[in-house]
């Protein structure tokens, strides 16, 4: 009855070892290579929208501080609403500068690239 026993328990353990092995290939992620076109556009997207968002907060950022300076300015000398519309205008006119400004630099450097 002992032999039954250990050899149900060595069974039981061959089984339980297989089923665990089953399981570890099956819930394994897919091995990605580094040089694939998935984890290439991943990255190109990544760049892309980081500089997507840095003019844009530069552009809202030279709104609002010209908004805030015209504002003050207002404040200070009384012309309300004058200097904040000058300001606001003056801010704007910066934030496009600036995206111009960072549209020019990334096709000087993909003309640099193509070459």
């Amino acid at each position: 009855m002992s032999d039954d026993k250990n050899l149900d328990d060595e069974e039981l353990h061959a089984r339980l070892s297989r089923l665990n092995e089953a399981l570890r290939k099956h819930d394994a992620p897919p091995p990605v290579a580094e040089d694939s076109e998935l984890v290439a556009k991943g990255k190109a997207f990544g760049r892309a929208m980081s500089v997507g968002m840095n003019i844009v907060s530069e552009f809202v950022a030279a709104i609002i501080v010209g908004g805030f300076l015209g504002w003050g300015a207002d404040r200070l000398l009384g012309t309300k609403p004058w200097l904040l519309i000058l300001f606001l205008g003056l801010g704007s006119a910066a934030g496009f500068w600036n995206i111009y400004r960072s549209a020019k630099a990334r096709n000087d450097a993909n003309a640099e690239a193509d070459k």
